[in-house]
């Protein structure tokens, strides 16, 4: 493709960018559209994916047959093949009459299926068989019938990891790889991040009848530095936040309000602190701990060293020895990835345990005040689970 027919191609589907990566994937969904061949796209969540099969479908022989777009992952287990490849009567509860799958139904066509490494071992089997010879049976029926369909898929997670992990079938993920595009995440298109920003900020403005935002050179070069682990579906949120917070009612003409680094790093998420359970270092709008509270830890953290250091004394000299007393401070330790309520439940109470308790229903009283006594958003600020907040009120009720 010369670059006036790529730029054609572009203005289409609306997409922004003159990254080489990108245009060599759009120059391959053209290129490989007037054959059959299974497509597999691979790429992160958000970097558009959903772009080249239609790109694909349009450019091929069956852009008169339908084209439709199946997300695996948001299709219960239980009803995935019914979904896919239909059903008969009676075929289990609720099945009132016979339906088409999407399969039957795009006979002619190209499907589409997004998140494909979501599909159920049992489906894959099913699906590996329409690969290979179009043949399919409903849910229900035993009568093998026939489809043809072009097959597109995608995929945000390695597929080569799932099939060593035995996730994934190996013979289909051969089957479906026979041509790979692979769509650049934002952070490697750092050329094309400003223009993006750009266009969604004046699409912004255009449809609120705002003044447009702009960064100075300082703003644009810290928009760029970022990693955008949400690539271009998150550079939209943060163009249309900032639009709506910090632009003002247009009064016609080419009015736009011109942000610097400062403006533009409130609505940066900072990737270390949001992976933590919660962020000490956070603004007031999102901060677990007021000042006080963090006092109030650091005191707990060394009260509780002292004490663990007069535990080890008395186990390694024999003798008894006094242990101070727990110190009215506040403290509460989320674990990542593991159930909060173990912190706790231990069947040997050692003192620094109990005190920690103390300290955790302390922090848990105190987060409830800030917000109303609303225990979703008290559960959010400190890193725990809703169940938890309302598991240690009812034993503390039972306590007193």
């Amino acid at each position: 493709m010369d670059a006036q027919e790529l730029q054609t191609l572009k203005n289409r589907y609306d997409i922004i960018g003159n990254d080489p990566s990108l245009n060599r994937a759009l120059e391959t969904a053209v290129a490989i559209a007037p054959t059959d061949l299974t497509v597999l796209i691979e790429g992160e969540s958000g970097t558009g994916k959903e772009n080249i099969p239609q790109i694909i479908h349009q450019h091929s022989r069956r852009r008169t047959g339908r084209y439709l777009a199946v997300n695996c992952g948001a299709i219960p287990e239980g009803t995935i093949n019914a979904e896919l490849f239909g059903h008969e009567k009676g075929a289990f509860t609720g099945a009132v009459g016979e339906r088409k799958g999407y399969f039957e139904e795009a006979n002619g066509g190209t499907i589409f299926l997004d998140e494909i490494g979501e599909l159920p071992k049992e489906t894959q089997a099913m699906l590996l068989r329409v690969l290979q010879n179009g043949e399919f049976m409903k849910v229900g029926s035993s009568k093998v019938e026939k489809t043809d369909v072009r097959v597109i898929c995608a995929t945000n997670v390695n597929l080569s990891y799932a099939v060593a992990t035995g996730k994934f079938r190996q013979d289909l993920y051969y089957r479906i790889n026979s041509i790979q595009i692979q769509m650049p995440p934002l952070r490697e298109r750092k050329s094309d991040i400003y223009l993006l920003f750009r266009k969604f900020a004046a699409d912004f403005a255009q449809k609120y009848g705002c003044c447009r935002v702009t960064l100075d050179l300082n703003a644009i070069s810290r928009l760029s530095s970022y990693r955008w682990p949400g690539n271009v579906r998150q550079l939209k949120n943060v163009a249309e936040t900032i639009s709506a917070i910090e632009s003002r009612p247009s009064r016609g003409g080419t009015d736009r309000v011109e942000l610097g680094p400062e403006v533009l790093s409130r609505y940066l998420p900072d990737e270390q602190d949001s992976l933590l359970p919660a962020q000490p270092g956070a603004t007031a709008a999102g901060s677990a701990f007021s000042d006080e509270d963090k006092k109030m830890i650091i005191k707990a953290i060394l009260d509780l060293k002292q004490e663990v250091d007069t535990l080890k004394s008395i186990v390694h000299s024999g003798a008894p020895a006094a242990v101070p007393a727990p110190a009215p401070a506040m403290v509460v330790q989320p674990v990542a990835d593991e159930p909060e309520e173990q912190i706790y439940d231990e069947p040997v109470k050692h003192p620094q345990e109990l005190n920690m308790r103390h300290m955790g229903e302390e922090l848990i009283e105190r987060a409830l005040q800030r917000h109303g006594g609303k225990v979703k958003e008290a559960a959010k600020e400190l890193g725990i689970s809703e169940r938890t907040i309302y598991r240690k009120l009812a034993e503390k009720k039972k306590n007193l």
